[in-house]
C-alpha cells in the first residue's frame, strides 16, 4: 500500500500570468501558499481474484479490465503515460471538494504521479513532479490550466514562482519570521461560496482574450512585487495586502464577464462590511472559495457577517506532495 498526501493552495497574486500563452511572451510571476488541506491517493496491487483488473474509487467506482476503459481522464492519462498495465486499486479522498478554486485537479494529478512512482520503487524530484503534472494536464488532457497549481502541489510552501519565456520556472520561498507568518495565518479567512459552473469555459475565454487584456495582466504581475515587499518588510502592516487583494479582484473581473455574478458580488461586499480589508475569489470564477484578508481582531465579526457560508480554517503546508505510507508488497 502506497499513500501520497498532496496539498491544495491559495494563490494570492499573479494569477493569469502563469498561462503559457502569456508568459512565453511576457514572463509571469505568482505569489501564494500551499495550505494544510490535502488530497490523499492510495495505490495498491489488486489481488487477482476479480474479473476486473483495475479498481478506481473517487466520487464513483470504476471496475475495468483495460486502462483505455477508465473514465476518469487524469487516471487514464497518467496510467497510460507511465505504461502501467498492472492490476491496481486506486482510492482518492480529499479534505475539500473539487471544482472549488483551490487547485484540486492539479493536486490530484501530482499526488497520483507521486504515488505511482513510489509504487514502482522510484523517487521523483519535486521539480520533475510538477513538470510531469503540467505536461499531463496541458499536453495530454488539453485542459485550460496554468502552471502554478501543479508547482504548489509538488513543492508546498509560501513561495514566489516566476515563469520564464523559455518554459522554465523558479520557485523562491518567501522567507518570513515565525511571528510574521503567524500574523498572516491569523489574517487569512476562507469561505465557501458554492460550486461554480463552466469554469473551463471561463478559463478558455480568458486565454482566448489574453491579447486584449495586456494592461490588466501587466498590472496583475506588478502586484506580485508589491505584495512581496509588504510581506518581507516588518514595518509595513499586513493589512496593506488587503488593498492589493481588492485591486487584484478588480483586475481579475476585467478578464472575463463570467468571473463574478451578483451572488459573488454580494458575498464580497458583505465581507468588506464585515471588516475585511480586501479579498478575491479563488480559481477561474463563478463560485468556489473566496479568501479575505482581515485584521485578526475582526475575525469573529467577519465570521458572523458570513455565517451562512462554510468557513474553513487553514494553515500553511511546508512539504508539498509526500509519500506518507510506503508498504510495498512483500515487505
Amino acid at each position: 500500500m502506497i499513500i501520497s498526501r498532496t496539498p491544495f493552495r491559495i494563490p494570492l497574486f499573479g494569477g493569469g500570468t502563469d498561462y503559457p500563452d502569456w508568459y512565453r511572451e511576457h514572463g509571469g510571476a505568482v505569489v501564494g501558499t500551499a495550505i494544510d488541506k490535502y488530497c490523499y491517493i492510495s495505490v495498491r496491487q489488486l489481488p487477482p481474484f476479480f474479473e476486473h483488473r483495475t479498481r478506481i474509487v473517487y466520487s464513483r467506482v470504476e471496475l475495468v479490465r483495460e486502462v483505455s476503459e477508465i473514465r476518469h481522464p487524469a487516471v487514464r492519462a497518467v496510467l497510460s503515460d507511465m505504461g502501467l498495465e498492472l492490476g491496481l486499486e486506486i482510492h482518492h479522498d480529499a479534505d475539500l471538494p473539487a471544482r472549488s478554486g483551490l487547485g484540486t485537479s492539479s493536486s490530484f494529478a501530482v499526488g497520483l504521479i507521486n504515488a505511482l512512482h513510489a509504487f514502482q520503487s522510484r523517487i521523483i524530484a519535486k521539480r520533475e513532479l510538477g513538470r510531469a503534472a503540467i505536461r499531463i494536464e496541458q499536453e495530454i488532457l488539453k485542459e485550460n490550466v496554468g502552471c502554478q497549481d501543479q508547482l504548489w502541489a509538488a513543492y508546498g510552501g509560501f513561495n514566489r514562482i516566476d515563469f520564464l519565456p523559455d518554459d522554465t520556472f523558479t520557485v523562491t520561498p518567501v522567507i518570513l519570521p515565525a511571528s510574521r507568518l503567524a500574523e498572516l495565518r491569523n489574517s487569512i479567512m476562507l469561505f465557501f461560496t458554492g460550486f461554480p459552473r463552466c469554469t473551463s469555459y471561463i478559463v478558455h475565454e480568458q486565454i482566448r482574450n489574453i491579447g486584449r487584456h495586456t494592461c490588466q495582466l501587466r498590472a496583475i504581475r506588478t502586484l506580485v512585487e508589491s505584495a512581496v515587499d509588504i510581506l518581507v518588510n516588518p514595518n509595513q502592516p499586513l493589512r496593506e495586502l488587503g488593498a492589493l487583494l481588492h485591486e487584484s479582484w478588480r483586475l481579475k473581473r476585467e478578464l472575463s464577464s463570467n468571473v463574478s455574478n451578483p451572488h459573488i458580488d454580494e458575498i464580497y461586499q458583505a465581507g468588506l462590511d464585515g471588516g475585511a480589508t480586501g479579498g478575491k475569489l479563488l480559481g477561474a470564477g463563478g463560485g468556489g472559495f473566496m479568501v479575505f484578508l482581515v485584521d485578526p481582531e475582526n475575525r469573529e465579526r467577519l465570521r458572523q457577517r458570513l455565517k451562512k457560508l462554510i468557513h474553513v480554517s487553514v494553515g500553511f503546508d511546508k512539504d508539498g506532495s509526500r509519500i506518507v505510507l510506503y508498504q510495498p508488497e512483500g515487505l
